[in-house]
């Protein structure tokens, strides 16, 4: 909405012109979601302890987390407020790319917070059944898959493979839509397992974000892309404006969110957010890539899966607990030093996953 003022404006005035900067709206991005989330977040925390809308926290978990009982839940939805007014107000929002991220994160996140409502206010320890949620799910991303896909030119259909130069793997209408299903779904539920301790999740979300955004920048860019050997997607800068609000939103959140937490984000939160990385990844067309930079959530993922197909074929639990995080709490680790672990893991898969930029 600023945006297409300072466009008005800059009729009357030159000196508008600097919001056509990407760079520059993308900054902005990042400190009014950063300053949404500070003047909104004491009040909503307020709020969720006044309807006792708290975590409940499992029986047979470490017994550190017994504590957590009764901490606010639900604090994604300051998330996503912070994500969707800094977003409307720097983008252009008449690129279809800035919409179509905005609607898919927000989706995800009714469904969550659908899910947390059954569970946290309505006291339905199932909450929204997982047949029910993975089928809400499915339709979104299929749905989004689909129109993608039709809309797309021949290089927003293509799997590119990282490291290897000018590599690029034509998709058919079947592939491209599987592909894009998987990948939104899965990193949605990856990043819900592993938001299970203080600032676990949140923290990595924000750093796969930003270098999703460094990718938007330079897919956006002909001269950039030409130079990387990336593709050239016109329009698909627009999103560093998402990634920042995104950022911004994400340190917001970690403030209050940082070890011991006054709020956890819920599904609400995390549901959306991991929908969000994989909707981006889809875009730049570095959803390989993402696989790289988000392998703390697919470590999270992938030791769920191990745990329950061993349990069920031999009787035998791999880890002592799953998620990964449980398993190493239940070795002794104390939570910060599982959480700041985590995060220095990630900083490592981040940069691995943008020096692909230059190794090719």
């Amino acid at each position: 909405m600023l945006f297409h003022l300072a466009q008005y404006l800059q009729e009357f005035y030159s000196g508008f012109n600097v919001f056509n900067y990407l760079t520059l709206r993308a900054i902005l991005g990042v400190l009014t979601a950063l300053l949404i989330s500070f003047i909104v977040g004491p009040g909503m925390i307020r709020k969720l302890s006044q309807y006792n809308i708290g975590q409940t926290v499992r029986d047979d978990g470490p017994e550190s987390h017994f504590s957590k009982a009764g901490t606010p839940t639900m604090g994604g939805a300051l998330i996503l407020v912070a994500i969707g007014i800094s977003t409307l107000l720097w983008s252009d929002l008449t690129n279809r790319y800035v919409w179509v991220v905005v609607l898919v994160t927000f989706v995800y996140g009714v469904i969550g917070w659908i899910d947390d409502y059954k569970k946290l206010v309505k006291r339905d320890p199932k909450g929204l059944t997982a047949r029910y949620k993975y089928l809400a799910q499915s339709i979104a991303a299929l749905a989004v898959a689909v129109y993608l896909y039709n809309t797309a030119s021949p290089v927003e259909t293509q799997l590119i493979l990282p490291i290897l130069k000018n590599v690029a793997i034509p998709l058919g209408a079947v592939s491209y839509v599987l592909l894009t299903y998987f990948v939104i779904v899965g990193s949605s539920n990856a990043v819900n397992l592993t938001d299970g301790l203080d600032g676990l999740a949140i923290l990595p979300t924000v750093m796969v974000g930003g270098a999703l955004g460094v990718f938007a920048y330079l897919s956006g860019n002909s001269v950039f892309s030409g130079y990387l050997g990336i593709p050239y997607v016109p329009g698909v800068g627009e999103l560093v404006i998402f990634c920042g609000a995104l950022i911004g939103a994400g340190l917001g959140f970690l403030w209050f969110n940082t070890y011991p937490a006054q709020v956890f984000m819920g599904d609400v939160g995390a549901l959306a957010l991991g929908a969000a990385l994989g909707i981006l990844a889809v875009l730049v067309r570095q959803e390989l890539v993402l696989f790289i930079m988000g392998g703390v959530f697919v470590m999270e993922t992938v030791s769920v899966i191990l745990q329950v197909g061993s349990y069920k074929l031999t009787g035998r639990r791999i880890f002592r607990m799953a998620p990964l995080h449980h398993h190493f709490e239940l070795k002794g680790w104390p939570e910060p030093r599982v959480i700041v672990r985590f995060w220095i893991v990630t900083v490592i898969l981040v940069l691995v996953g943008l020096a692909t930029l230059k190794v090719r």
